[in-house]
């Protein structure tokens, strides 16, 4: 049906053309025409016969080029617009809306400039056209690039602004604050108020959890096997972060924010700890992680994570880090230089003639030569190991019969 109507309107309007055209040649045409009758004036906005019959020839002209090239215009804006379509289809709905609030942003920059320049002799029609089509596309480029720093800039006067409310508000009537929200979705878990310096002792080895630990999710069975004791800390931050991402128009980034928001409902539930919402947040500060640290400092808590950027930020400026990653490796099964094992090389590896195999854990072996033994199950001897914070690599070479 869409198609039908393009050409349709693809032909009325070159008809129209041609129509007008043919009219605006009609006074030197007219001049080759000898016969007095079609000179006659039809009394109709002064045209002659000759005239009527040139502009229904030209619309006749017009309209049969219109309908032979309007299946090939039809079939270009469809995919054009198949094209814009699934562009805009990959791109966050958070980018959509920014590109048309710069665009709108942009377009209203250049009325008000293209206005001041309208009355230059010669191109003054044309500047106009000129700053809507550089500050549109400036608009748009901007707010997109920029939106997480315009977010946080409104972010922060939205608090500025609310704050004289708030703080009348908590003056008035004992109040939980901005936490009791995000208690709700996070399963009923308490929310304290803010406690002030004097009470900070009563905080002391309590242990913060940031973003990552939670979302990964193996802190709940930690918790639950008892291998962690005292407060656990949800700063209000971290919360809005979880909640963010669990927004998110993108897909696999909402399954994590809604994964990590399960996890805190487990850990409430299951664990048997005191779980806690603090609502102290650092207005000066924008990133998630450094507002951790600094919580991490005032209260003389540890923070529990498994970002390794984070655990060394953390220990240079004196936070003790649980990390669980190091925990992990640490309950992992020892391998000694000089101990075969079984394994099934799966990949080549970076090097020239290595493979790759990996353990029931998931820890990485590089085996020497093991390129030439691709998808095989050979025995091999561990040569040395490699621990660290972000996991373990074992290197070995295989056993010659």
């Amino acid at each position: 049906m869409l198609v039908k109507v393009i050409r349709f309107f693809v032909t009325a309007l070159l008809a129209v053309i041609g129509g007008v055209i043919v009219h605006l040649a009609s006074p030197v045409l007219t001049e080759l025409i000898s016969t007095e009758v079609l000179k006659t004036s039809m009394g109709l906005y002064k045209l002659t016969m000759a005239n009527v019959i040139l502009i229904a020839l030209g619309m006749a002209v017009g309209a049969a080029v219109g309908y032979l090239i309007s299946p090939f215009v039809a079939g270009t804006l469809q995919r054009f617009s198949v094209w814009v379509e699934g562009q805009l289809s990959k791109m966050p709905l958070q980018d959509v809306i920014a590109g048309v609030a710069g665009l709108a942003i942009g377009l209203i920059i250049a009325n008000l400039l293209g206005g001041a320049f309208s009355n230059i002799p010669v191109v003054g029609d044309y500047i106009p056209v000129v700053f809507s089509i550089v500050f549109g596309y400036l608009g748009i480029h901007i707010v997109v690039r920029k939106q997480k720093e315009i977010g946080e800039l409104l972010g922060r006067m939205l608090k500025l602004k609310k704050k004289p409310k708030a703080q009348a508000d908590a003056a008035a009537e004992p109040s939980y604050g901005a936490g009791s929200a995000e208690a709700a979705l996070a399963g009923g878990m308490m929310a304290d108020a803010w406690p002030s310096p004097a009470n900070y002792a009563s905080y002391v080895g309590c242990k913060l959890l940031d973003t990552s630990v939670i979302i990964d999710g193996r802190i709940a069975d930690i918790c639950r096997t008892g291998f962690v004791d005292g407060k656990l800390l949800i700063p209000v931050f971290v919360l809005e972060e979880l909640q963010h991402i669990a927004d998110s128009a993108d897909a696999l980034k909402r399954v994590r924010g809604r994964r990590g928001l399960d996890i805190l409902q487990r850990i409430r539930t299951e664990s048997g700890l005191q779980v806690e919402i603090v609502n102290q947040d650092f207005d000066d500060i924008t990133e998630v992680d450094s507002k951790l640290v600094r919580l991490g400092q005032q209260l003389g808590g540890k923070i529990i994570t498994n970002d390794y950027n984070l655990n060394k930020v953390s220990e240079l400026q004196g936070v003790p880090v649980l990390n669980i990653n190091d925990l992990s490796n640490a309950v992992k099964p020892v391998v000694i230089p000089g101990e075969s094992m079984h394994v099934t090389i799966v990949k080549e590896g970076k090097e020239h003639g290595q493979g790759v195999a990996y353990l029931d854990d998931g820890t990485m072996i590089v085996v020497e030569n093991g390129r030439y033994h691709l998808n095989e199950a050979i025995q091999v001897e561990v040569t040395s190991a490699l621990q660290t914070s972000a996991g373990r690599m074992i290197f070995a070479k295989p056993v010659t019969a």
